[in-house]
């Protein structure tokens, strides 16, 4: 079952065709503490933008490795787009998943500070 996401203004919205996660991560670098991110990472086939891209701005930081991708209008970051050992892959911030109960979640806490 798919679900589906938005920044906050709703000028940027998504659908992830996968089950709604039970785990979950949260990093503790720079820019996710700073944003307080609780993210899951989904293959990007199985993301979709369904409105909203002439909204996006890219920022990238360190070594590049994340194009994080955020709401001009709003601020908001939804998801990031990266690279995995599997493939490409969307970050999803689940905060902007109204379906998904954060409490609900299993985190794992990452030491990305240290990356």
């Amino acid at each position: 079952m798919a679900y589906e996401g938005s920044c906050h203004c709703g000028a940027v919205t998504f659908s992830v065709a996968a089950d709604a996660p039970t785990e979950a991560m949260s990093c503790n670098c720079s820019h996710c503490s700073r944003k307080g991110f609780v993210l899951a990472f989904v293959p990007t086939d199985q993301f979709t933008l369904e409105s909203g891209a002439d909204h996006l701005t890219d920022y990238l930081f360190y070594k590049h490795a994340i194009t994080h991708q955020f709401c001009r209008s709003c601020g908001t970051e939804a998801f990031a787009l990266g690279k995995s050992p599997q493939g490409d892959m969307r970050a999803i911030n689940l905060r902007c998943v109204p379906s998904v109960d954060i409490d609900a979640l299993t985190i794992q806490k990452v030491d990305g500070a240290r990356f």
